[in-house]
C-alpha cells in the first residue's frame, strides 16, 4: 500500500529563496470542441499541486472562460500543431488527453506531444486515440486508464481487466514501455523494475466527472517537479485520494465534485516546517 505519509515523505520543502521556475513548466493540451472544461480542471489541478508554471492549449472558444476561471495559467488558442510548437519548446512536461476529442485536430496534437521529446502523461481521449494504433510510448511516460480504457489499450474486455488488475497494469506497462497508473478502488500503478504501489485511500464519491482530468494535473506538476515517472504518478495518485477524501469528511461523499478535490489539494501536501 501507498499512504499519504509515504507520499508526504517524497515531497521536499521548498526552500526559501524559490522561485516559481524551480517548479516546471506543465503544458496542458486538449479541450476540443464544447470539452473545454475538462482541461480547466486538469490545468488548475496542475497549479494546485505546485506547478511553477501552467500553460493550456485548446480551442479558441475556450479561452476566455478558461481564464475567466483560472488566471494564473496561461491559456492559448490553438488550431493546429504550428500553434504549438513554441509552447511545447518551453514546457517540461505536457499533459495532453482531458476533452482532447477524437478528431483530426485531436490526433495532429497527440503526434506533436509524441515527437516532442517532453515528458507526457497521458489520459482520457488521448489513451483512445493511442490503442487504435498501438505504439511503445516515449520514455517517461505516465499513462492514466480507467479500466475501460484499459481494455482497450490491451484488447481485451474490461471484464477482464477487473478480473487481474495487477496483471493488467503489468500487461500496460510491458506494451507501451511506460508507466501505467490503473484507477479505480485500488488504484495500480505499475512500471518496470519497480514495486507496483496500490493507493490505500479514496471513497465512492470521487466516481464523478471529471475526477481524472484533475489526477493528470497532479501527476504532471509532480514530473515538473522533478520527480521520477514513477514517482509523480504513485504520489499524484495518494494526493488525489487523500484530497477526495478530506472533502468528503467535511461534506460527505454525495455530490463530490472534482472542483472541490482540487480546491483540497493545498491541505494535503506537508506543510512547511520553521526553523
Amino acid at each position: 500500500m501507498a499512504t499519504l505519509a509515504d507520499a508526504r515523505a517524497q515531497i521536499p520543502q521548498r526552500p526559501s529563496d524559490a522561485h516559481k521556475g524551480m517548479f516546471g513548466h506543465v503544458l496542458c493540451i486538449g479541450g476540443g470542441h464544447g470539452m473545454g472544461g475538462a482541461l480547466a480542471l486538469c490545468a488548475e489541478s496542475a497549479l494546485r499541486a505546485g506547478a511553477g508554471r501552467v500553460s493550456a492549449a485548446t480551442r479558441a472558444e475556450h479561452v476566455a472562460v478558461l481564464l475567466t476561471r483560472r488566471p494564473e495559467c496561461m491559456v492559448h488558442a490553438v488550431e493546429s500543431p504550428a500553434d504549438i510548437a513554441e509552447l511545447i519548446d518551453s514546457a517540461d512536461v505536457i499533459a495532453i488527453g482531458p476533452g482532447l476529442g477524437r478528431d483530426a485536430w485531436a490526433t495532429s496534437l497527440l503526434a506533436a506531444a509524441l515527437s516532442s521529446g517532453r515528458p507526457l502523461v497521458i489520459d482520457a481521449d488521448a489513451l483512445t486515440l493511442i490503442a487504435s494504433d498501438p505504439r511503445p510510448l516515449p520514455a517517461g511516460s505516465v499513462i492514466t486508464p480507467h479500466p475501460g480504457e484499459a481494455a482497450r489499450l490491451l484488447g481485451i474486455s474490461t471484464d477482464d481487466v477487473q478480473a487481474d488488475r495487477s496483471g493488467s497494469a503489468q500487461a500496460l506497462v510491458e506494451r507501451y514501455r511506460c508507466v501505467a497508473v490503473l484507477k479505480g478502488q485500488g488504484t495500480l500503478i505499475a512500471a518496470n523494475g519497480e514495486r507496483t504501489r496500490i493507493v490505500s485511500g479514496g471513497n465512492p464519491g470521487m466516481a464523478s466527472a471529471g475526477m481524472g482530468d484533475t489526477l493528470t494535473g497532479i501527476i504532471a506538476a509532480l514530473r515538473a517537479q522533478h520527480h521520477d515517472a514513477f514517482a509523480a504518478a504513485w504520489i499524484g495518485a495518494v494526493l488525489h485520494a487523500a484530497a477526495g477524501d478530506a472533502v468528503a469528511v467535511r461534506q460527505g461523499e454525495h455530490g463530490l465534485l472534482a472542483s472541490d478535490l482540487i480546491a483540497a489539494l493545498p491541505t494535503v501536501f506537508p506543510r512547511r516546517m520553521e526553523g
